[in-house]
Order: C-alpha cells, then structure tokens, then sequence
C-alpha cells in the first residue's frame, strides 16, 4: 500500500475513533502532499513523500527545543505527540552507531581527509538516509569523524 493510500485510510480510522489529534496531523501532512502536487503539477511517489514527512519532523524538533527555551511545556507535549503521528509513517530511524557506519564507509568511498571536505561527504551520504536519520546527527557523526 503507498503511504498516500495509508494517510487516507489513517486519517478515516481517526475519523472513526475521534482521534483529533491523528486527524489533524495526517490533514496536514496530506495537505502539504497536495500541495507539492499542485505547484509542480506531479504526482508524488513515497519517497517523495517521505521526504515532506521529513521536513514535518524536523520542524516539529525544532519547534520542541524552542518551546522548551520559552518554558511552554504544554506546546512541547503537544508538538512531541504531533511528531510520533509523523514518525509512524517514516522508514525506522537508524540507531547513531548504524548512521556512524554508513558515514564511515561514505568517507573510505569519497577518499575525504579533512573538514574542508564535509560538503562533499553531506551530499553523498544524506541520499543514502534520506527519512532515516536526522540531518543533525548525520551532520555531527560526519564532523566528529573528519577532525579526528
């Protein structure tokens, strides 16, 4: 079943169960699908899609810490509860040590030695775990692993 197809069914069951939250999560998520839709006059296939549910998860993190700094836990919870909605439809997470390993073997294939090179392994390792880990980790991983 495409995630399209999943989000439909999803958003009907929560529909059922009065799940508000589900509800309004998976509407948005739908309606920014629809969205990329129109503007590029497309159909999104799900890895297209999994990279909007991507940048939904991120903006929900980076809501979370910034809700945190403002001492709104209520918003916090809020956001974190939207997020699991999010996360149930990404491929699973990799573990930092997996992200770590991809990284490592990234490097050995570019050939990289220094920090000056970190773009370049960016730009080949993100498409490997596009929806499977951070940006943030991949990013720090990578950072730790050229200046050492």
């Amino acid at each position: 079943m495409s995630l399209k197809a999943q989000l439909a069914n999803d958003l009907k069951e929560a529909m059922k169960n009065k799940d508000t939250l589900r509800k309004s999560v998976i509407t948005m998520i739908r309606s920014d699908i629809k969205q990329v839709e129109v503007d590029q006059r497309i159909e999104l296939n799900d890895e297209d899609i999994i990279e909007i549910l991507s940048k939904q998860a991120k903006q929900r993190r980076d809501a979370a810490v910034e809700f945190r700094k403002g001492n709104r836990q209520d918003l916090v919870e809020e956001v974190q509860q939207e997020l699991e909605v999010i996360m149930s439809y990404l491929p699973e997470q990799l573990t930092p040590e997996e992200v770590a390993q991809v990284v490592d073997e990234t490097i050995s294939e570019v050939g990289a030695a220094s920090i000056k090179e970190m773009g370049k392994i960016m730009a080949a390792v993100m498409p490997k775990l596009k929806g499977k880990a951070d940006g943030k980790i991949v990013n720090q991983i990578v950072r730790e692993r050229l200046q050492s």
